[in-house]
């Protein structure tokens, strides 16, 4: 048997062998947080589109939100605003607001919106891109933190400027494209407006988890830099609970912008997402592993 006929019969096995999952997430909602250095790659974020249209495809609704990070902190560094960050939140003025909403809603959200428009265009699978300030999707709160003083048991509030959290989740105009007749897949920027008209930023995997809970979702993806959670050698961590999630927070073992992740990670369990499963973006067909294999891919939280 040559080389190209075994090649068929391996992709015809896998394909048999992913049946018992595609019935498991058959019209079921899984929201993906796309993020990480892995958008600012072309080919990585072209097989992350098609691999968007082949959930889609295979009967499962996916909703893309999406981050921008590193592009954000090169447009500011470019316009010489120097970013600073309070537990893995970014500290935002009005002109980092300015320029956060048009790298998100503007170029990268219409980007992937494009992608997945190309990708999917042989069985007219649209992405269809948003923000939070569309239709009252998304409207906030400001964020108030607090940290400890040095040396001391006292804290003190910390003001990030523009950062909102999700205070009222609608969502009508993203239950009627993904339940629509034709095949769209929501794209998501993290900005949303408070009651009073003001454009807050939104960290994305913020947004994502009460998006998901919004929507009642199956699984949520948070695709990232790294592989999962790793414990205090490096090693991956397989599976935690919402104890042991929050333990990992605690003990030290998640820092910098793990942290937002793991904490959105719990929300969205105890709120109803039946999981949260944190994986490498990077990694070509990270999604199709974890939702369509045995053995998963990435740091799986549940109860």
């Amino acid at each position: 048997m040559s080389d190209t006929e075994n090649q068929g019969w391996a992709t015809a096995k896998t394909l048999a062998e992913a049946l018992p999952y595609i019935q498991i997430y058959d019209r079921e909602t899984v929201v993906i947080k796309y993020g990480g250095h892995a958008m600012g790659e072309e080919q990585v974020a072209k097989l992350f589109a098609a691999d968007a249209v082949l959930l889609k495809m295979l009967g499962v609704h996916p909703v893309v939100v999406h981050g921008g990070g590193p592009q954000i902190s090169a447009w500011l560094a470019k316009a010489g605003v120097k970013s600073t960050f309070v537990d893995g939140l970014r500290v935002t003025d009005e002109a980092t607001m300015e320029v956060a909403e048009m790298v998100l809603s503007g170029a990268i959200n219409k980007e992937i919106a494009s992608w997945i428009t190309q990708a999917g265009s042989e069985a007219d699978v649209r992405g269809v891109g948003l923000s939070g300030k569309d239709a009252r999707l998304i409207t906030v709160e400001k964020v108030q933190r607090t940290r400890k003083v040095a040396d001391s048991d006292e804290e003190q509030m910390v003001d990030l400027g523009f950062v909102g959290e999700p205070k009222k989740i609608d969502p009508k105009l993203l239950q009627a494209l993904i339940f629509a007749e034709e095949d769209y897949i929501p794209v998501v920027a993290p900005i949303g407006v408070s009651e009073t008209g003001e454009t807050y930023n939104i960290n994305a995997d913020t947004a994502a988890g009460a998006l998901a809970r919004a929507l009642d979702a199956k699984r949520m993806l948070l695709l990232t830099d790294v592989a999962g959670v790793l414990d205090k050698n490096g090693e991956l961590m397989r599976q935690l609970t919402v104890a042991e999630a929050r333990k990992a927070i605690e003990d030290g073992v998640a820092t910098g912008g793990m942290i937002p992740k793991l904490e959105t990670a719990i929300a969205a369990v105890e709120a109803g997402v039946e999981a949260v499963v944190i994986l490498d973006g990077r990694r070509p067909h990270a999604m199709l592993v974890e939702l369509f294999t045995e053995h998963g891919a990435g740091t799986l939280v549940c109860k």
